[in-house]
C-alpha cells in the first residue's frame, strides 16, 4: 500500500483521507490541516519524513509557474526544510498539465450554453494558476485576471496574457518575499465569506481558480454561472448550489464527495510511480492518459 500525505496550513476542517487503486496500485491520500501554523506543518514533515511516498503542500504555494519562469515564495520555503528523503510537490505539476484542459473541457461539455452566455471568465488568481488561465485565453475566452484585488486588496484587474506576465514579473520578485498569510487565507480565515467585487462575479459567466479564492467573495446570488476550481468539500459544493451557480467543473477527480487538490493528487502519482522523485510535464501527462483523468462537471442546478 502506498501512501500520499498533503500537509496543508490549511483548516483542520477540511481533513480527509481515502484509499483508491491507481494504475493498479492501492494508495492512501491523506490531507492534514494544520490551521495555519506553519512550524506544525514543518514538524509533521520531519515526522513523516521517509515513512510516506510521496508529500503534497497544502494551502500554500512554494512558489509560482508562470509562463516557463519560477517565482519562489520564500515565506513557505523553511515549511519543507526538514524534509529529505520524501518527495515533495506543491501541485505545480498538475496546475499545468490537467489544468490548462479546462477551458476546452468545458466548451466541450456545455460549450452551447457558455457560448450563449458569452465566452467570459474572471480567473480570481490568474499567475497562481497559470495553465488554468492559458486554458480560457486559448480557447478565446474573454478574461478578467484579479490577482491584484484578490491577493493584496489593490482594485486593479488586467484582461491579457501579455498583462498578467508583466504583472507577475513586476511584482512577484516583491511578493514573493512578504508573509504568506497577507497574500493568501490560512487556518479559521478560510472559512471567512465577505461577498465583494460583485461587479466581476456578475459579468463572467465562468468564474474561475483556487476554491478558497473564489469562495472569499463569492457574492449571495449567482444564478447560472459557471464555478471551475479545485478541492471541493461537500460544504464548498452546497455553498455553490445556494448561491445558483448551474454548474461546478473541478480540476481533480471526485473522491469520495471531494476533490482534492493539485498538489495531493500530483503526490499520490508520484507514489504509485514508484519513481521517488518529482515527476516531469511529460511523465504526468503520461499518468494522466493511462487513468483517464480530466476535468469533472457536476450539475448542481437544473
Amino acid at each position: 500500500m502506498k501512501r500520499a500525505v498533503s500537509i496543508s496550513i490549511g483548516s483542520s476542517k477540511r481533513n480527509k483521507s481515502v484509499e483508491v487503486e491507481l494504475l493498479g496500485e492501492r494508495v492512501t491520500i491523506e490531507r492534514i490541516g494544520t490551521d495555519g501554523d506553519m512550524e506544525k506543518a514543518a514538524r509533521l514533515y520531519q515526522e513523516l519524513d521517509g515513512k510516506v511516498d510521496a508529500f503534497g503542500v497544502g494551502g500554500a504555494d512554494l512558489g509560482l509557474m508562470v509562463a516557463e519562469k519560477w517565482y519562489p515564495l520564500y515565506s513557505v520555503q523553511p515549511m519543507v526544510r526538514f524534509i529529505q528523503q520524501t518527495p515533495v510537490v506543491d501541485g505545480a505539476g498538475l496546475k499545468n498539465t490537467l489544468e490548462n484542459k479546462l477551458g476546452k473541457f468545458i466548451l466541450d461539455k456545455i460549450g452551447d450554453y457558455v457560448d450563449a452566455m458569452g465566452r467570459k471568465a474572471f480567473v480570481v488568481s490568474g499567475a497562481d494558476r497559470w495553465g488554468m488561465s492559458k486554458s480560457f485565453l486559448d480557447n478565446g475566452y474573454d478574461c478578467v485576471f484579479s490577482d491584484l484585488m484578490v491577493g493584496l486588496g489593490i482594485p486593479f484587474v488586467v484582461h491579457s496574457e501579455s498583462s498578467l506576465k508583466r504583472l507577475a514579473a513586476l511584482l512577484l520578485p516583491v511578493v514573493g518575499r512578504l508573509p504568506f498569510a497577507w497574500l493568501y487565507p490560512t487556518g479559521e480565515k478560510q472559512e471567512v465569506r465577505i461577498p465583494k467585487y460583485e461587479k466581476y462575479y456578475q459579468w463572467a459567466t465562468v468564474i474561475a481558480g483556487d476554491c478558497l479564492y473564489v469562495k472569499r467573495h463569492l457574492p449571495y446570488h449567482l444564478e447560472g454561472k459557471v464555478i471551475a476550481t479545485n478541492t471541493t468539500t461537500p460544504a464548498d459544493v452546497e455553498m455553490f448550489r445556494q448561491a445558483g451557480i448551474k454548474y461546478l467543473v473541478t480540476s481533480t477527480p471526485v473522491l469520495d464527495g471531494r476533490s482534492f487538490g493539485t498538489n495531493m493528487m500530483e503526490a499520490a502519482l508520484i507514489a504509485v510511480s514508484g519513481k521517488q522523485r518529482k515527476l516531469t510535464y511529460a511523465e504526468l501527462s503520461e499518468m494522466l492518459d493511462q487513468l483517464g483523468f480530466e476535468p469533472q462537471l457536476q450539475v448542481l442546478n437544473e
